[in-house]
């Protein structure tokens, strides 16, 4: 679908204050690794990543959103008030019910005409959330729509390093597991507004969409256990990208690697990153990575690389940037932003 009306009014991020190193992960169950001879480091060898941010335990996703929304609120210089629809795209919920989409409601007093929902698609939520915005500033339904994302997971990544400290785990169990170990934590929100009344020209131009479900059993997550076939998923997710890039290539403008100025993408790990990069014949150097200090933030990942991207001047006005979202089921989505 192409967009005409649709400005990004601002996007804001919120890192938790705790840096925790691979290094750090692995000495808890150190003892594991030595039984099975695996070698010291592997995580970081493997993923590419050296450390994430954890919040305090107990932090809900509803907190940490809140946080980014009302920074993003503020850097747009919109007036909540007029704020029409909120989706909360969070992997993590405070509840199965109430929705922590109604909680980040209630938090910042938005008005009571203001649609909000949660919206769950992994690591994609968030690239949906901003679809579905669009769609409804496209067709002036609202004026202002507000999308978030607090991702607050420690509770999978301690139930798992527990798991990985049993006298009974297997190599295959482990390689099962890595992948949660990846898991960082985050929030991001950001501003969307109709051309008419948008102080910013950052323009949604468009997006496509493609899925392939018969891989949606290749990553599979409870409360807490998270069970994932790393291999299966990069080569699935590779081939799945591969694909939405031509219908891209077919339905959006500008739709070449010299003509993209700047990818912000999933953030998952240096080997996802280097498949990605092969399937569609990108540029490296324009990729805007944070998972290797981050870790793998889910759907924060993206929009908090584009908001970096923006801060340390990575990005000029008029320049093509590619949002690029993959989620574990597995959907794919790109987005064309005009900066």
């Amino acid at each position: 679908m192409l967009f005409e009306n649709v400005r990004i009014e601002a996007v804001a991020y919120e890192l938790g204050p705790e840096r925790v190193s691979s290094t750090d992960l692995e000495e808890q169950f150190s003892e594991t690794l030595a039984r099975l001879e695996i070698r010291p480091g592997i995580l970081e060898s493997l993923s590419g990543i050296r450390e994430r941010r954890f919040w305090p335990f107990g932090t809900k996703p509803s907190e940490v959103a809140t946080l980014a929304a009302r920074k993003a609120i503020e850097i747009s210089g919109v007036d909540p008030q007029k704020i029409g629809c909120m989706i909360n795209t969070s992997v993590f919920r405070d509840y199965i019910e109430p929705s922590t989409a109604s909680l980040i409601h209630g938090n910042l007093r938005l008005p009571d005409s203001c649609l909000n929902y949660d919206l769950g698609n992994a690591c994609l939520g968030f690239v949906n959330g901003i679809f579905n915005i669009a769609m409804m500033v496209e067709s002036r339904m609202i004026r202002h729509g507000l999308v978030v994302a607090g991702e607050a997971g420690r509770d999978i990544i301690e139930s798992t390093i527990q798991q990985l400290r049993r006298e009974d785990v297997s190599k295959a169990d482990f390689m099962e597991n890595i992948a949660t170990l990846t898991l960082g934590e985050g929030a991001v929100a950001m501003i969307l507004s109709h051309r008419d009344v948008a102080h910013s020209n950052h323009r949604i131009n468009g997006a496509v969409s493609m899925a392939a479900t018969e891989h949606n059993r290749l990553c599979v997550a409870s409360p807490t256990l998270m069970r994932s076939y790393p291999s299966k998923l990069l080569v699935a997710g590779a081939s799945l990208i591969a694909k939405t890039w031509r219908l891209a290539n077919r339905t959006l403008d500008r739709w070449t690697d010299d003509e993209i100025d700047l990818y912000a993408p999933h953030q998952v790990s240096a080997h996802n990153t280097l498949a990605v990069i092969r399937a569609i014949g990108a540029t490296r150097s324009k990729f805007k990575l944070t998972f290797p200090w981050l870790g793998n933030t889910g759907p924060v990942g993206l929009p908090t690389a584009l908001a970096l991207a923006g801060e340390e001047g990575q990005v000029e006005e008029g320049d093509h940037i590619c949002m690029m979202g993959i989620g574990s089921g597995l959907n794919c989505m790109l987005m064309s932003v005009t900066w």
